[in-house]
C-alpha cells in the first residue's frame, strides 16, 4: 500500500509563500507516517494565446487531479491578493469539479496558508476565501489553536485561522521565528489529523 501523503498546494510569485509551503511540508515529516508531496499551479495569463511549460523552470511540479485526489489531506497557499487568493489558485481550484462530483475530498484535513506584503493586508479574509471551496468539497478546516505559545508572542504573521507571514524588508521571503513555528505547526497538525480520519 502507498505512503499516505499530504498534498501542500501553492503558488507564490516572488518566494514567499513557497518559503512557508517547505515549512509546512518539513512539519509534516516531522510528525512520521506520512510523507508531504509540494506541488504548484501554473500562472494564468489574460493573453489567451500564452502557455506555461509543462514542467515549471524550478521549483515543484504542477498539482494534477490525482494528486489532490489521492492526498489524506491538503494544505494550500497563495499569497493575497486584494484580500483574496490569487488567480492561479482560483482558476485551478474551479477546475476540481469532478472530485466535488465524486466526494473525492469528503472528511480530508485541509489547513490553509498565505503571505502579505503588509502586516493588515487581507491575511485573514484571504485565508477564509480559501476555506469555501474546500468546505464545499467536504473538507475538514484546520486552524492553529492558541495552545501554539508563537501565535500569541508572533509579530508578524500568524493566525488562528492558518499560517500567515509579513513580506517586507531587504528579504520578503524570509520567515520569522514565530512564522517558521506557525508553519511546522501546522503540517505536523494535518499529518495528525489525517493519520487518526483515515487510520
Amino acid at each position: 500500500m502507498a505512503t499516505p501523503y499530504i498534498l501542500v498546494l501553492y503558488y507564490s510569485r516572488y518566494g514567499a509563500t513557497l518559503a512557508m509551503a517547505q515549512q509546512i511540508a518539513r512539519g509534516v515529516e516531522q510528525h512520521g507516517g506520512i510523507e508531504a508531496r509540494l506541488r504548484t499551479v501554473p500562472a494564468v495569463s489574460t493573453v489567451c494565446e500564452a502557455t506555461e511549460p509543462a514542467v515549471p523552470a524550478e521549483g515543484a511540479i504542477y498539482c494534477s487531479a490525482e494528486d489532490l485526489k489521492n492526498c489524506s489531506g491538503l494544505a494550500l497557499g497563495s499569497p493575497t491578493r486584494f484580500g483574496n487568493m490569487a488567480a492561479p489558485m482560483k482558476y485551478f481550484l474551479d477546475g476540481t469539479s469532478s472530485l466535488w462530483l465524486n466526494g473525492d475530498l469528503i472528511d480530508k484535513p485541509a489547513a490553509v496558508f498565505t503571505s502579505t506584503s503588509t502586516l493588515h493586508g487581507g491575511q485573514e479574509s484571504t485565508l477564509l476565501s480559501m476555506m469555501l471551496p474546500l468546505i464545499h468539497q467536504g473538507m475538514v478546516i484546520a486552524g492553529i489553536p492558541y495552545s501554539e505559545a508563537a501565535l500569541s508572542s508572533t509579530r508578524t504573521g500568524g493566525t488562528p485561522y492558518g499560517a500567515s507571514h509579513l513580506a517586507t524588508g531587504d528579504n520578503p521571503a524570509k520567515l520569522s521565528d514565530e512564522e517558521i513555528q506557525l508553519c511546522q505547526s501546522l503540517g505536523k497538525r494535518l499529518a495528525r489529523l489525517a493519520l487518526r480520519l483515515h487510520s
